[in-house]
């Protein structure tokens, strides 16, 4: 290898994806396993250089404070730093579990994000077993206001009579806020185009930026997050609110464990296992689950 491609800092790097059953699918995630020498603008410009759906830098600090508080980690998209998202957090805990020197092979890593300390459970995965499965608790949601129907299906391209005719569109944050699209078919769900200009223009006055679009198919659910002017493979976050909105809407039973299935447009077919509680009227236990497989590791130098 020439010398000048090794020239500089390095930073280790290794990339998994989440949700995902096998290799090179669900949702692909870079993670930065020291970015302790990184200013904000570093970080985020190593996000735009994986491209990719998310990219997380990990902050090691000392035993003591780990234990007490959790992993200090930090999310961007190549837009963005976000306070919270679901396969980042899912995808570092795991990282973390295979290979932190304290928290290895453990029951459970916390994160210290920006939206506070999420934790993420694991089981000991069978020796035959893809990767590692583990299950976060995400915070309790807060519901919103409900967008024009009108406004919302002309914005995903498609006619008010694709949407479903019993939920109606919502904004939910159990960290990050979504709009949630139930549609009345699988059919409407993929013949969705949106539109960016016109589902800002309908989602004016939310704290929502992207939707979350759902229809319930052959047993489990389908759901498609457009991002960037594409798909997003697997959004956890996006889930949690989607889970917390069906028990709230009765659509789904309290602490019923259902799957969303996401990807299978960009084909990275992707599975999220959800659930949550409904106790006095209100959403708790939002708990999303799901596999992540490591599938690449190396070297970046320092920006």
């Amino acid at each position: 290898m020439s010398t000048w491609f090794t020239a500089g800092r390095s930073l280790d790097w290794v990339q998994v994806d989440v949700f995902a059953e096998r290799a090179y699918e669900g949702n692909m995630l870079a993670i930065f396993t020291d970015g302790r020498s990184l200013s904000d603008e570093q970080m985020q410009s190593l996000a735009r250089e994986t491209n990719l759906s998310e990219t997380t830098f990990i902050l090691p600090a000392t035993p003591e404070e780990e234990r007490e508080h959790g992993v200090r980690v930090r999310i961007f998209t190549v837009e963005e730093e976000l306070p919270f998202a679901g396969h980042p957090t899912l995808g570092t805990a795991s990282w973390l579990w295979a290979n932190h020197p304290l928290l290895r092979g453990g029951d459970e890593v916390r994160l210290k994000l920006n939206v506070g300390t999420i934790a993420v459970r694991f089981r000991t995965p069978a020796e035959d077993e893809a990767g590692v499965y583990g299950e976060m608790r995400q915070r309790d949601p807060e519901f919103g206001p409900a967008p024009d129907r009108n406004e919302l299906a002309a914005a995903c391209g498609l006619a008010v009579s694709d949407l479903h005719t019993a939920l109606y569109p919502q904004v939910v944050s159990t960290g990050l806020p979504f709009c949630i699209v139930p549609l009345a078919s699988l059919d409407a769900l993929q013949r969705m185009r949106v539109d960016s200009a016109r589902m800002a223009t309908a989602l004016a006055g939310t704290a929502a930026k992207f939707i979350y679009a759902i229809t319930p198919h052959d047993g489990a659910w389908r759901a498609r997050m457009p991002f960037h002017g594409a798909d997003d493979p697997a959004t956890g976050s996006a889930a949690g609110c989607a889970i917390s909105y069906l028990v709230r809407h009765n659509a789904v039973p309290s602490q019923a464990a259902i799957t969303i299935h996401q990807g299978i447009e960009v084909h990275r077919p992707s599975r999220i296992d959800v659930r949550a509680s409904l106790r006095d009227g209100a959403v708790t236990d939002v708990f999303v689950g799901g596999r992540t497989i490591p599938v690449a590791s190396g070297t970046f130098t320092h920006p």
